[in-house]
C-alpha cells in the first residue's frame, strides 16, 4: 500500500440559541486507495473537554491538547470523501484563528503513522485575512523628537546636527571600558550585521571615548556630544554598555532617516532607569527555542535595556535543562512523540519532537547575558506543571496513591508530592546543579496553579494534611478524590487543603535553596502560608494588579507581570484573524505601553515594587511569524515602560520611533 495523501480542516462554530458549540474536524482522502481501521490524531492550543459530546466518531484519548480519536466501525475512507468528526464541547471557546488544531497525524492499521497538513481552523462568519508577522511602525516624516531612543532617556539635552557618522571607532580607557566595547562590537555586529556600527578609524569610525568614572547609579550613564567626538561615562559595565546602545540608536535612525532624525553636535544625553528589574521570562517547554534563538533573544533584550531573563526550564509538556543524575529528565523529558511518554502537543507531530540546552551551552548563554547586563533567572516550575518530570522519573509518585486529579491544562497527576520524601531528594540535587550553572543566585520555584483536587487520592499526603490541620481538614480533601475541576480557569486554592500542602512544600524548597545561598522566585502562589522569608524572596504577580498590591502590602517584594497587559501571548485584539490567547484579555501595542503599573499603589507598597516583567509563553508559538507578531512591539512598549518615568512616556514619541527596534525573526505585517 501506498502512504496514504490525506488532509485535514477546522471549524469552528460559536453556540448560539439554537445549537451548542461546533469544533469540526474535516480528514480528506486525496489519494488513490481507501484506507480503514484508522485513528486520528490532533494538537494545538484548544482541547476538547472531558465532558464533550461526539458525534460521527469515538473519543480514543484525551491528554490535555493532545486527542486521539477514530471513526464508526467499519467505516472507510475512499478516495475523493471526507470524514466529518464533530466535538460539542472545548475547556475553552475558540476566539483567535490559531486555537484550533495545528498539527495531525493519522496512525494507519498496521501502526504505521501519516503526517498530515493541518489548514487553520476557519470559524463560521470570519473570512479577514489571517495576521502574522509584527506589525511595521512607519517612521514619520516629523517625528516628536529629532533623537530615535527605545527606550526614552530620563534627560536628553543635545543641540546642533553634523553629517551622520557611518560609524564608531570605540576608545576605552581600562580594563572595564575595554570589556564593554567588546561586547557591545559583538552586539551590533549580531543585530545588524552589514551596518559597520563599530568600525576602525581607516573606514571612518567615528571617535566615541568609553570613561568609567565613580559617583554614576548602578545602570546610570551619560553620553556627551561635541563636534568632533562622542564620550559615554558610567560606573559600571551596565551603564556604560546603555549608553552605547543608546548611542547606537540614535546612529541608526540619523542614518536611515535622515530626514526624521539628527546625529548632535553638543549637549548631554542623561539617563537611569526608573525600574531595578525589567525582565522578561521566555516558556521553552509548550515549544523549544534553540539556543541561537535564545542568544538573540537576549541581544534584543539588551537593544530595549532589560536586565533580567527569566527562563522557564520546565513544565508539564517537557523537562528542558541537563541535570547530571537524573539523565532520564532529557533522555525522556525533553521529547515529545507518537508511542513517547509525552503525546504530540501543541501542534508537534508524530516523530520526536524537542530538545534540551547541555550545560556547557547553558554557560554560553549565560557568559552572553553577563557580557549584556542580563541576570538570568532559571525556574523550574514545581509542585505543579511537573507531569513531563514525573513521566520520566515516575518513582517519585507516591506508589499507594489512587484516584485521578487534572491541571486547568488537562494534565492528570501533574504535582510533585509534599508528602512524599524521594521528591526533596530529587529538588536538593536539582536546585544544586541548577545553582551550579547560575551564578545569579536566584532559583525560581514556580509554585503556580497546583489543582485543587491535587494528592487527594495519596494516603501520604492526607496524613500530612491530618498533621498540619487536623483531621476535618483531611476529610475535606478526601472529598475531592476524583472530581472533576479546572473549568473556566486555574483552581482559586486559597485556603484550601491544597494550599496547605503547597505551603509545606514550599516552605521546605524555600529552605533548600535558602541553604544553598541563593534567593527563592516565585509566582504569586509562593505566598500561600506566608511561610518563605520575606527579605529572600520575591514573587512574580500575574492575574492582576489588585493582587500584587496586596501582596506588597504585606511585605512581598514584587514584580508586576499581569496576564491582561504584559503577557504578550495574548492577542493583540478580538479579531479572530489576530492569532493569540485570550484567557486574560487582549492588549494591543498601545494599551500596553499605556499601562501604568505603579498606579494605585502607596508608598510603603512602593517600596516592594521591584519592577515589571514581560511574559512570553509558547502554546501559541508554533509558528515563528506568529512570535514576532505577539512579541513585537510589545516587549519595547514594556521596556520603556520599566525604565521610562510615567512623566515622560508619550505613545505618539514611542510610536514613531519603535520602528527602528529589530525583532527576533524578521517576520513584518503591514497592517
Amino acid at each position: 500500500m501506498t502512504t496514504p495523501r490525506l488532509s485535514l480542516t477546522t471549524h469552528w462554530t460559536p453556540a448560539s440559541d439554537a445549537a451548542p458549540l461546533a469544533y469540526s474536524l474535516k480528514l480528506t482522502n486525496n489519494g488513490d486507495e481507501a484506507i480503514s481501521d484508522f485513528t486520528l490524531s490532533f494538537s494545538g492550543p484548544a482541547r476538547i473537554d472531558p465532558l464533550a459530546t461526539i458525534e460521527n466518531g469515538t473519543l480514543l484519548v484525551r491528554l490535555s491538547n493532545h486527542t486521539e480519536a477514530a471513526p464508526p466501525e467499519g467505516f472507510v475512507l475512499k478516495p475523493g470523501e471526507t470524514w466529518e468528526l464533530t466535538f460539542r464541547g472545548l475547556s475553552w471557546p475558540l476566539r483567535h484563528w490559531q486555537d484550533g488544531a495545528n498539527g495531525a497525524y493519522v496512525v494507519l492499521a498496521d501502526g504505521s503513522t501519516v503526517t498530515i497538513p493541518v489548514a487553520p481552523t476557519h470559524a463560521t462568519g470570519n473570512n479577514a485575512p489571517l495576521r502574522k508577522g509584527s506589525t511595521r511602525y512607519k517612521i514619520p516624516g516629523k517625528a516628536p523628537v529629532s533623537v530615535s531612543i527605545v527606550p526614552w532617556p530620563k534627560s536628553v539635552a543635545t543641540t546642533g546636527a553634523r553629517t551622520t557618522p557611518v560609524g564608531f571607532e570605540l576608545q576605552p580607557q581600562g580594563d572595564l571600558a575595554g570589556n564593554v566595547a567588546a561586547a557591545f562590537a559583538r552586539l551590533v555586529d549580531d543585530l545588524f550585521p552589514v551596518e559597520g556600527i563599530v568600525r576602525p578609524a581607516s573606514q571612518a569610525g567615528f571617535p566615541v571615548k568609553l570613561v568609567e568614572k565613580a559617583g554614576f547609579a548602578p545602570e546610570a550613564y551619560e553620553v556627551t556630544f561635541a563636534v568632533d567626538d562622542v564620550t559615554v561615562t558610567a560606573s559600571t559595565h551596565a551603564g556604560l554598555l546603555y549608553g552605547l546602545i543608546t548611542l547606537g540608536q540614535v546612529l541608526r535612525g540619523a542614518l536611515q532617516y535622515p530626514q526624521t532624525f539628527v546625529f548632535p553636535t553638543g549637549g548631554t544625553i542623561s539617563d537611569e532607569p526608573g525600574f531595578r528589574f525589567r525582565g522578561t521570562h521566555l516558556d521553552v517547554a509548550r515549544q523549544f527555542y534553540s539556543a541561537a534563538e535564545v542568544k538573540r533573544l537576549l541581544k534584543l533584550l539588551a537593544w530595549n535595556k532589560m536586565n533580567r531573563f527569566h527562563w522557564h526550564l520546565s513544565e508539564d509538556e517537557a523537562w528542558r535543562v541537563e541535570i547530571d543524575a537524573y539523565p532520564q529528565l532529557t533522555e525522556i523529558g525533553a521529547w515529545r512523540g507518537h508511542g513517547k511518554a509525552l503525546p504530540p502537543l501543541l501542534g508537534s507531530g508524530p516523530h520526536p519532537t524537542g530538545g534540551f540546552y547541555s550545560k556547557a551551552v547553558i554557560r554560553e548563554i549565560v557568559q552572553l547575558g553577563q557580557d549584556l547586563g542580563i541576570q538570568i533567572i532559571p525556574e523550574i516550575d514545581i509542585p505543579g506543571h511537573s507531569y513531563a518530570t514525573l513521566q520520566a522519573l515516575p518513582h517519585l509518585r507516591d506508589p499507594n496513591e489512587i484516584g485521578e486529579y487534572q491541571s486547568v491544562q488537562g494534565f492528570p497527576n501533574n504535582s510533585l508530592n509534599p508528602a512524599y520524601e524521594p521528591v526533596y531528594e530529587f529538588i536538593d540535587t536539582v536546585v544544586g546543579e541548577v545553582l551550579e550553572l547560575f551564578p545569579g543566585g536566584i532559583f525560581h520555584l514556580g509554585a503556580d496553579e497546583v489543582p485543587l483536587a491535587a494528592w487527594s487520592g495519596s494516603p501520604l499526603a492526607l496524613d500530612l494534611l491530618e498533621k498540619l490541620a487536623g483531621p476535618a481538614m483531611r476529610k475535606k480533601h478526601e472529598a475531592q478524590l476524583n472530581k472533576l475541576g479546572n473549568h473556566g480557569g486555574a483552581d482559586e486554592i486559597e485556603g484550601s487543603p491544597t494550599a496547605i500542602l503547597q505551603a509545606e512544600f514550599i516552605r521546605r524548597v524555600h529552605q533548600i535553596i535558602a541553604s544553598k545561598g541563593a534567593v527563592t522566585g516565585g509566582w504569586e502562589e509562593t505566598a500561600h502560608g506566608d511561610v518563605v522569608d520575606k527579605a529572600k524572596t520575591y514573587l512574580v504577580g500575574w492575574r492582576n494588579v489588585e493582587i500584587n498590591r496586596a501582596l506588597a502590602a504585606r511585605g512581598y517584594d514584587i514584580v508586576v507581570s499581569p496576564g491582561q497587559r504584559y503577557y504578550l501571548d495574548m492577542a493583540n485584539s478580538t479579531d479572530w484573524a489576530e492569532p493569540g490567547a485570550a484567557w486574560a484579555g487582549n492588549s494591543n501595542a498601545q494599551e500596553t505601553y499605556e499601562f501604568e503599573p505603579r498606579d494605585g499603589w502607596n508608598e510603603e507598597e512602593l517600596s516592594h515594587l521591584l519592577g515589571i516583567q514581560s511574559c512570553i509563553w509558547s502554546e501559541s508559538m508554533t509558528d515563528r511569524a506568529i512570535f514576532d507578531r505577539l512579541v513585537f512591539p510589545r516587549i519595547s512598549a514594556i521596556a520603556e515602560s520599566g525604565w521610562t518615568l510615567p512623566e515622560r512616556k508619550s505613545w505618539k514619541r514611542f510610536e514613531a520611533l519603535v520602528g527602528l527596534m529589530p525583532i527576533l525573526y524578521g517576520n513584518w505585517s503591514e497592517d
